[in-house]
């Protein structure tokens, strides 16, 4: 009887090792998935093109989108700020909204050296709590066709006489806000005098859209003909077909840049710091280029100089790039959103 029962034991060990291992497995695999807070739309598309199933994929790297626009994810690392674990690994967030998020002790201090591709990049893009992706300019843009005399200045352009030819994103607030007050004697670090200038474009007719993809959509079919946008969106569109100019205005170019932090309750470290190196290399960068019409933010990354012509910024222009005071934006955020969707869209 001993000895059967000795074997019987052995036999229930060893299965209980196996059902050990078995159940290991799924661990093993979860460990290798990135679960990015993004965009949705055009931005996702192109990291899952440029950088997810090139760089990461190959490596086994199983890449999950959160998408949504950036307020409400925000909203959830703030909500999820007590649990031990978060739901996602990285987010996708504006430099301004990266500050944001660092002033609520919300993301990780990067470690640089589990990131070897950041040793190309340019210092201005380099924050202790985010890494900057790619960047561009706020400009002018308009519809030649329709718009005969190109607006020079934001002045110009969020001017009640555009009527409802005028387009306004509202993902955008921000940027916008900052454009209306640079337009009517503020500056970056005050928005106030622009406000009464976007609510007389709204009572003029000013057309709001809810994305980047439905205000171009409304150009395309030339339901409106001027606005503001990134100038990377612009070279985008027009490579779509769609009949845009742009204008750096005089009052200057508020810069926009797009990057990546990583929440401190990230589930897979690993995997977010694989991410940050992977949208570094120089292919993705450059592919973001020609594809997006971005900035790198890298040195090392060779766009192709009739791109680079289109995508960037003269001397002159250059001049007139303006960064955003992120401290004076994230102290108002709330205040901003709370008068944009109660005393401008309503």
């Amino acid at each position: 009887m001993s000895d059967r029962f000795a074997l019987r034991r052995r036999r229930l060990l060893a299965g209980a090792t196996m059902l050990a291992a078995g159940a290991a497995l799924p661990a093993r695999a979860e460990s290798k998935r990135i679960i990015v807070g993004t965009w949705g739309g055009d931005y996702s598309r192109l990291l899952a093109k440029n950088i997810e199933k090139p760089l990461l994929e190959p490596k086994g790297w199983d890449v999950i989108k959160d998408e949504a626009n950036d307020p409400p994810r925000r909203a959830k690392m703030l909500a999820e700020k007590s649990l031990r674990r978060g739901s996602t690994d990285i987010q996708g967030l504006s430099a301004a909204n990266m500050y944001d998020v660092n002033q609520q002790g919300l993301v990780e201090q990067l470690d640089y050296a589990q990131i070897p591709n950041s040793k190309n990049l340019i210092p201005a893009m380099k924050y202790p709590y985010g890494v900057g992706h790619i960047y561009s300019g706020k400009v002018i843009l308009y519809n030649p066709k329709i718009i005969k005399t190109a607006p020079t200045s934001f002045a110009e352009t969020l001017d009640p006489k555009m009527g409802d030819k005028l387009g306004i994103i509202d993902i955008q607030y921000q940027y916008t806000l900052v454009a209306a007050g640079m337009a009517s004697g503020g500056s970056p670090s005050n928005v106030e005098p622009g406000k009464e200038r976007l609510l007389a474009c709204k009572k003029a007719g000013a057309r709001i859209y809810p994305s980047n993809e439905a205000f171009a959509q409304a150009m395309k079919t030339e339901e409106i003909a001027v606005g503001i946008m990134w100038k990377a969106r612009a070279v985008q569109w027009q490579n779509a077909g769609i009949n845009v100019e742009t204008v750096a205005a005089k009052e200057g170019v508020p810069m926009y840049i797009s990057g990546f932090a990583v929440p401190k309750n990230a589930p897979d470290k690993p995997g977010a710091y694989a991410y940050l190196d992977a949208m570094l290399d120089p292919s993705a960068q450059e592919a973001f280029a020609v594809d997006m019409g971005y900035n790198p933010t890298v040195t090392n990354a060779k766009v192709p100089p009739e791109v680079q012509k289109r995508i960037g910024f003269t001397p002159d222009e250059q001049k007139r790039l303006v960064d955003l005071d992120y401290g004076y934006l994230a102290k108002n955020d709330v205040a901003f959103q709370e008068w944009w969707n109660k005393s401008f869209k309503a």
